[in-house]
């Protein structure tokens, strides 16, 4: 067990899992700070993030400001997160995908700073959404960078990283678990290492940034002219949110995996059903086999199951 002392700022799945390592190294968690209860399900009742559920069953002292800026539109949250933090005396604080920007009082505050969980290999893919970016654009590698954070965004010197494959049929869903494990294992070898004055920081190479822009929904829609494959790597990249759909017999049905296959028309998003499965023509002469979809208000289906549905 170490003495070092760590806040801790994430709010999803991915930060949880970092913080579970955390806890499990036994690391002295003095402070965690996660986003505000959201509404959330059918009904829309308040609920906590996963870093606030795991932190609450594990006794850990929890802030939850709807802002740091003490010039912003909250700035009582901004004084009482400050105010908490200068109480908690963190030696780091670390940082995975907390989703409030940290201004430079927060960035001063730890004597060794703040480390960001990166689930990209920087300089490629600074930004929100990094995992599904990555799949999108057909990246064979990507991986976690532990990153001493700075003013900008995702520009900060790396402290260490490590390299992951993406498997073809790899979702954002699958890969999402894989790198956040791997981000909790990171993180626990870079505060050991930090503990012994045994990182070495190293600027970003200033080739190679990419900027990994947050998934609007407008993006889910499928425009069958582009080419089969690039299609079927957003399907993957869009898994489990928002996905993919079509209009489809009448009823907006979402694709959640799809193989390429050889054409059989020009035309653009046009429906075959021969040979016992579903295809739509693309842009390239190719074609989409659909494998699983999802109509509304169902469960993920085998696509064969469409084949007693009228097509247009």
């Amino acid at each position: 067990m170490t003495a070092m002392r760590v806040a801790f700022a994430g709010t999803p799945v991915f930060a949880a899992a970092a913080l579970g390592h955390l806890i499990a190294a036994g690391f002295d968690l003095v402070l965690v700070l996660t986003q505000p209860d959201r509404p959330a399900g059918r009904g829309l009742k308040l609920q906590a993030s996963p870093v606030k559920q795991l932190s609450q069953a594990r006794g850990l002292p929890i802030a939850q400001p709807r802002s740091l800026r003490l010039d912003g539109k909250y700035p009582d949250d901004a004084l009482a997160a400050r105010a908490a933090l200068d109480a908690a005396r963190p030696d780091v604080m670390v940082v995975a995908a907390y989703g409030l920007i940290l201004p430079p009082w927060v960035l001063a505050l730890p004597r060794l700073g703040c480390l960001n969980i990166h689930a990209s290999l920087l300089p490629r893919w600074r930004g929100a959404a990094p995992i599904q970016r990555a799949i999108e654009a057909g990246d064979v590698t990507t991986g976690i960078t532990i990153m001493q954070m700075d003013t900008g965004l995702d520009t900060g010197d790396v402290l260490l990283a490590e390299e992951i494959a993406i498997a073809p049929g790899d979702t954002a869903a699958t890969l999402h678990d894989r790198l956040a494990e791997s981000g909790g294992r990171l993180i626990v070898k870079a505060l050991d290492a930090a503990a012994h004055e045994g990182l070495v920081p190293k600027p970003q190479p200033e080739a190679g940034v990419t900027y990994a822009r947050k998934i609007d929904k407008s993006e889910a829609a499928i425009d069958w002219r582009r080419p089969a494959a690039e299609i079927e790597r957003r399907i993957r990249a869009f898994d489990p949110a928002p996905g993919c759909h079509f209009e489809f017999a009448g009823e907006l049905l979402k694709v959640w995996r799809a193989d390429v296959s050889a054409g059989f028309s020009n035309e653009p998003g046009k429906v075959d059903r021969s040979d016992s499965r579903v295809r739509v023509a693309c842009g390239d002469g190719l074609a989409l086999d659909l494998i699983e979809v999802q109509r509304p208000g169902g469960r993920r289906m085998a696509a064969s199951a469409l084949l007693a549905t009228r097509v247009r």
